[in-house]
């Protein structure tokens, strides 16, 4: 006789964690459904095609209520998770690419589109936030970044970036702006390191630029990078900072919204100890939402740890991250005409595709 399974409804907590394949296993949705978690995050390994993964979105969102909000890795060119039954995007940089060509509204337009058929697709399949635009600066430095990076020039970033979020927001799409306060100065892969930016303040005001024109623009989320800013927080990465997250994200920049680690698995957060203490680390510097990826052991361990202490406060700020309207499919001339848009754009990428 099958398991009866009850349906819970929670509060959504302070973690977006993974799975490891295309359903959930029983043990996998017993996770999800733990007072602690709030979300999951798919991977290439959680996405056969689109079929599929808007089947796997509905057993998510079915799982609790409210439903938990459900995020994907999808830039465009080497970072795009789902890669069967929607668009393949060039990478961002065919954006600055084409401003330089044939200028910056023209390439506002392609942008718009972009995000326009991009949240049309993600939307329309049930996914709820992508962990997209970056707005780190083309400095010629990082490789984990390069062709990631919209252009170099901040303003032409911040206004490409926007153009983006605005049509992923036009579809109910929510996004994140990453990797504050800006990865593209530092050579060093945090996924890997503890990439270090010695640059002052004053310095790194031109990589903050972007990001007040997104935090203008309305966006619901901002990832902090996992480097460290010695000249602004000797002691700890931007992740773990609350002189950056609350001082200055927050006070200097008036950004309201969900801030959400980078993925707390990665080398570059080792440094502040255990996951129990990565957990405490960025929610006590003020992060809302707070990513454990491929470390089922390590996502235990951080749901175990906050309901230890007893009910989890309410987060009322990651209602902001759910989707927001049901879509319908693009008009067919519409639909062409952002195609169009993508398909000029791939012919800039080096090689011709993204």
């Amino acid at each position: 006789m099958p398991v009866r399974i009850e349906f819970q409804e929670l509060d959504r907590g302070p973690l977006m964690i993974d799975i490891a394949g295309p359903r959930p296993t029983a043990a996998e949705r017993a996770m999800l459904r733990q007072p602690a978690v709030g979300g999951v995050i798919l991977f290439a390994r959680n996405c056969i095609d689109a079929a599929q993964v808007q089947a796997l979105c509905g057993e998510l969102h079915a799982l609790r209520h409210p439903p938990l909000i459900i995020g994907i890795d999808q830039e465009g060119g080497r970072v795009q998770r789902l890669r069967t039954g929607v668009t393949r995007f060039p990478p961002m940089a065919t954006l600055g690419l084409l401003a330089d060509r044939e200028g910056l509204e023209r390439a506002r337009e392609a942008a718009w589109d972009w995000g326009v058929l991009l949240g049309a697709e993600l939307r329309g399949i049930g996914l709820d936030l992508d962990f997209t635009p970056c707005l780190d600066l083309d400095r010629g430095i990082s490789s984990v970044i390069g062709d990631r990076a919209i252009h170099r020039d901040p303003e032409w970033v911040g206004v490409l970036a926007t153009a983006v979020w605005e049509g992923m927001a036009q579809m109910g799409l929510q996004g994140v702006a990453k990797h504050f306060p800006g990865h593209g100065a530092v050579a060093a892969d945090s996924h890997w390191a503890l990439p270090v930016d010695t640059r002052p303040r004053a310095a790194l005001q031109e990589d903050l630029q972007p990001f007040a024109a997104l935090i203008a623009a309305g966006i619901p989320a901002i990832m902090p990078a996992h480097c460290l800013y010695p000249r602004v927080d000797a002691e700890h990465p931007a992740g773990f900072s609350s002189r950056w997250l609350q001082d200055i994200l927050r006070a200097d920049m008036g950004f309201t919204g969900v801030v959400i680690s980078d993925d707390l698995s990665m080398a570059g957060a080792h440094g502040i100890g255990g996951m129990t203490a990565r957990v405490d680390g960025a929610l006590a510097a003020g992060a809302d939402l707070l990513l454990i990826c491929n470390d089922p052991v390590g996502a235990a361990a951080a749901v175990a740890h906050l309901q230890s202490g007893g009910p989890l406060p309410r987060r009322p700020r990651l209602e902001r991250l759910a989707g927001h309207q049901a879509v319908s499919p693009l008009s067919s001339a519409v639909r062409a005409r952002c195609l169009r848009q993508i398909e000029q754009l791939q012919a800039l990428a080096p090689g011709g595709a993204g």
